[in-house]
């Protein structure tokens, strides 16, 4: 099993973008599609919706519609307004002290991850990040020093709002601060549950945790797996061992000589890093945000790619995956 990972830059929306868009619309379509177009929000609703909450992404969103081919269906799509519903794994921790680092392990299925790290500047401010449904953020960090990342939330619900990588495209197109951040999260409405956590490059994090059908809680939180508190779905909570990872980064924090470099080999060993790619949660990539440089690093098991807002070098990395393989123990 194999997965291509690719670097790309381009400081406004055109050519690079189009063809990324062409390459993926396909699958996107038809995943878009999977419930029937009555199910998902009208190109006015969705509109109107971007123009209500984040209305600085307006002319983003425009620009992207018309490169997109300016037609309804696209359009509907690109709003990420109350899209089908979708799960992924993933662990996060702050790695605390004078220059903070954020950790994370993006666990979903190979076929459905774009791969694609953008470095852009389409408001201004140079955004690095792991791109989802074609302009969303999976992860990513900013110029001014504000890193981020998502984990599901590990409830059924869903509801009217805004795909989340949408939500956090805007958070680093437009935020500074972890403070900014928060504010973002408690006032967006997202269409599932989902822990958003962010750090700046003073150290001040927070963790969100959202969902369709309750108010944002913020916290000051350094970790993140897939539930939010008590656990809502407990089959889930199970399959993904989300309690024990949970677990597993707290102690991993407290534990006497622990450092950066053996934080960032706990994310390639149970129960943080799984190989269940088959079911949809196999450990994709690790990534690693220095907020203060603005730079990425991703990680696997046999190498890592080093890229940074300052020295970006468009490229790709043909990644393998191997389900039957286990992941080494924590020791």
């Amino acid at each position: 099993m194999e997965m291509l990972f690719r670097s790309v830059a381009e400081d406004a929306p055109g050519p690079k973008w189009k063809a990324l868009f062409d390459d993926g619309w396909p699958a996107y379509r038809q995943w878009f599609l999977s419930e029937g177009i009555e199910e998902r929000a009208t190109y006015a609703h969705g509109r109107a919706k971007l123009k209500r909450y984040m209305p600085e992404l307006l002319p983003t969103y425009e620009r992207l519609c018309e490169l997109s081919g300016g037609l309804d269906l696209q359009a509907r799509f690109l709003a990420l307004y109350r899209p089908p519903a979708y799960l992924t794994g993933c662990s996060q921790v702050v790695w605390p002290g004078d220059e903070p680092v954020l950790i994370r392990n993006y666990d979903y299925s190979p076929t459905l991850c774009e791969g694609l790290v953008l470095l852009s500047r389409w408001n201004g401010k140079a955004v690095l990040a792991m791109v989802d449904c074609l302009w969303g953020v999976l992860d990513g960090v900013n110029e001014d020093g504000l890193a981020i990342s998502l984990t599901f939330g590990g409830r059924k619900v869903v509801g009217d709002g805004f795909g989340i990588p949408v939500v956090l495209r805007y958070i680093l197109e437009f935020c500074s601060t972890a403070e900014e951040a928060a504010e973002v999260m408690s006032r967006v409405p997202v269409h599932m549950a989902y822990n958003v956590t962010a750090v700046d490059r003073k150290g001040r994090f927070i963790t969100a945790f959202a969902a369709p059908d309750r108010k944002t809680r913020v916290r000051e939180l350094p970790i993140a797996a897939n539930h939010q508190g008590n656990i809502d779905w407990h089959s889930y909570a199970r399959a993904t061992a989300t309690l024990e990872r949970e677990r597993f980064l707290y102690f991993r924090l407290r534990e006497q000589g622990m450092t950066l470099d053996r934080m960032l080999a706990c994310f390639h060993r149970t129960p943080l890093y799984t190989t269940a790619f088959v079911k949809g949660f196999g450990t994709l990539y690790t990534a690693a945000y220095w907020p203060q440089r603005g730079e990425a690093r991703f990680l696997w098991p046999n190498g890592s790619w080093g890229l940074s807002i300052e020295s970006f070098e468009e490229g790709q990395r043909l990644q393998s995956f191997r389900p039957e393989a286990l992941a080494s123990s924590a020791g």
